[in-house]
């Protein structure tokens, strides 16, 4: 899942968190990413077509003035699909392969790029312990939640624990900052600790407010541009 990126980076700054091993689609409309799209299909590589996304901490995705603020850490993505549209734009899908520090935002040229630091996953011990409590806190709010709406994961998680981190991280419906800080975590085991404590404070705010849950779901949807 992980890869490192190249020094030099296109950037698409979206409106959420994205993680490595997540597929996002994407509509494709404002001029500036169009041309990020071209340019990347001219990569005879598929492999090589990658673009980096860091969440916008304030501001647009879109429009004259655009991201104010951007997060520090991203995803590194491949684009995977390109359907080119009657309007000059795209529908594309790219999937998560890694994450990078952002150091330098560079916007002088036909599209936003950056340069960029690969961040590598911290490799420490992963307890049998610490995955099954997070296995176990996200079934129980799986369990809660289908009591309001659709469960919003149908699959089953994984049973490799640098991956379950990863898909907890994805499926978690909370809020950009506590994303960010999954997205952000040294390692695994940092990760899952983490995120099983987020959805423990989710449990506990629902059984407060028994009527909904604390955090709308519809808080995971990828961002078109």
């Amino acid at each position: 899942m992980s890869e490192s990126p190249p020094e030099q980076l296109p950037m698409f700054p979206l409106g959420t968190v994205v993680f490595p091993g997540m597929s996002v689609p994407l509509h494709v409309f404002e001029d500036r990413y169009r041309a990020l799209v071209r340019h990347l299909v001219t990569e005879p590589d598929p492999a090589r077509r990658l673009f980096g996304s860091v969440a916008i901490r304030e501001g647009y995705e879109v429009g004259d003035h655009g991201a104010q603020s951007l997060y520090r850490v991203g995803c590194l993505l491949q684009l995977t699909e390109v359907e080119p549209l009657a309007d000059g734009g795209f529908d594309v899908v790219a999937v998560g392969r890694g994450r990078f520090r952002l150091d330098r935002l560079l916007t002088d040229g036909e599209f936003p790029a950056a340069r960029v630091t690969g961040l590598d996953e911290g490799e420490v011990p992963v307890a049998d312990e610490l995955t099954s409590r997070a296995r176990a806190t996200f079934t129980a709010y799986r369990a809660a939640i289908s009591r309001f709406r659709e469960d919003p994961f149908s699959g089953a998680l994984p049973r490799d624990p640098h991956y379950l981190s990863w898909t907890l991280a994805a499926l978690a419906p909370l809020p950009m900052a506590e994303r960010q800080s999954l997205l952000e975590a040294d390692d695994t085991a940092e990760r899952l600790r983490l995120v099983t404590r987020l959805l423990r404070e989710e449990l506990r705010a629902m059984n407060v407010i028994p009527s909904l849950p604390a955090t709308e779901v519809a808080r995971t949807r990828w961002s078109p541009n």
